[in-house]
């Protein structure tokens, strides 16, 4: 941040405003708000394989790798050095599988899933910490729960003012259709969503950041694929650049596709000139969605699934337990572009208060 001017005419330095990021996964979150001009200064996950990633691409950031709900706010503020009041912005995503669509068996059923209350572990620490902003990522599903009302009750009740929209990333320079649902609170303050990109990126400009150098030596892009003669036959036949495997004769519908057909994205090809459909962790799977690549006969690698989730290039994910939990680490990942651009609406309000 640019230097103040004091009351003697010196120039007071202004520190980057300091943030925790809760639920961190692999760090796309904490990625975005660093690009919007953040110093993370705390992170907490559960996940081993998450933490391993997390710290070789943040080794300076404390991680607590633990159960959030054994971590109490007095053991933050005293580990960072912070007063009650002093941090800037929490920050996190709880994990979100129960307020899923996917989740809901037949659309109607309801989910029983003791991490949905892992939202009030995040209420728990933000009357803890009393930091001056709050974001809050997760599934549209949240918008229609009975948790939601009772969270933003609970933060207006605490002097912040609250906004939540479903916003998809697709229009905040991110290459995938992804909604989200987004909560921003600042303490007294208002603090307004980022307006959209100017234009939408695309699947082809995207996948040209990796270029062929990089590519060759890159093992995240060149993870070998297993399929049976019979699907790598299906996928050649597949038309090029948006392709389905609706588009072939009924010969060379896979056997389970014949007795159920629903789900007519998978074996499908994403488009050149259009965003990619939602990254999730079956990304490396065709038989999961609309992952293959445009006019390759193959799904896209895990590099390629990164990019559309607006990482860079050489951001490192562990392979420690294989490329399907890299990818479901990879799928789960807020992308650091949407975060990027909200967290900076975020330190704009933080700076016109100070």
């Amino acid at each position: 941040m640019p230097a103040k001017k004091q009351k003697d005419g010196r120039k007071k330095i202004q520190k980057a405003p300091r943030a925790i990021d809760l639920f961190c996964g692999c760090g796309g979150l904490t990625l975005g708000i660093k690009q919007a001009g953040f110093n993370v200064v705390g992170a907490v996950e559960i996940d081993s394989l998450a933490v391993q990633t997390y710290k070789v691409n943040h080794p300076e950031v404390q991680v607590w790798h633990k159960d959030i709900r054994k971590l109490t706010s007095p053991q933050i503020l005293k580990a960072l050095g912070l007063k009650r009041g002093e941090l800037d912005l929490l920050a996190g995503c709880p994990p979100c599988q129960g307020f899923s669509a996917i989740r809901r068996l037949n659309g109607g059923r309801r989910i029983r899933d003791e991490q949905n209350d892992l939202i009030f572990e995040f209420l728990r620490l933000v009357r803890g910490l009393r930091p001056k902003a709050i974001m809050m990522e997760n599934v549209p599903g949240l918008a229609d729960n009975a948790r939601l009302p009772k969270l933003k009750s609970a933060l207006r009740q605490l002097g912040y003012i609250v906004n939540v929209k479903v916003k998809d990333t697709r229009n905040f320079g991110v290459p995938q259709r992804r909604r989200r649902l987004i909560l921003l609170a600042g303490y007294g303050a208002e603090i307004p969503f980022a307006a959209p990109a100017r234009r939408i990126h695309t699947v082809g400009e995207t996948f040209a950041k990796l270029g062929k150098r990089r590519a060759k030596r890159d093992v995240l892009h060149n993870l070998p694929e297993q399929r049976s003669e019979k699907v790598k036959q299906l996928i050649r036949l597949i038309p090029k650049d948006g392709g389905s495997r609706i588009d072939l004769d009924k010969k060379w519908q896979l056997e389970c596709h014949r007795k159920c057909d629903g789900f007519s994205d998978v074996y499908g090809r994403m488009k050149w000139n259009d965003v990619a459909p939602t990254i999730t962790g079956g990304c490396c799977n065709p038989s999961k969605g609309r992952f293959l690549h445009p006019t390759r006969n193959r799904s896209i690698t895990l590099r390629e699934a990164a990019l559309l989730q607006s990482f860079p290039p050489d951001y490192y994910f562990s392979l420690e337990r294989g490329k399907y939990p890299a990818a479901q680490m990879i799928g789960n990942a807020l992308p650091p572009e949407f975060i990027r651009r909200h967290a900076t609406q975020i330190a704009r309000v933080l700076k016109r208060l100070s």
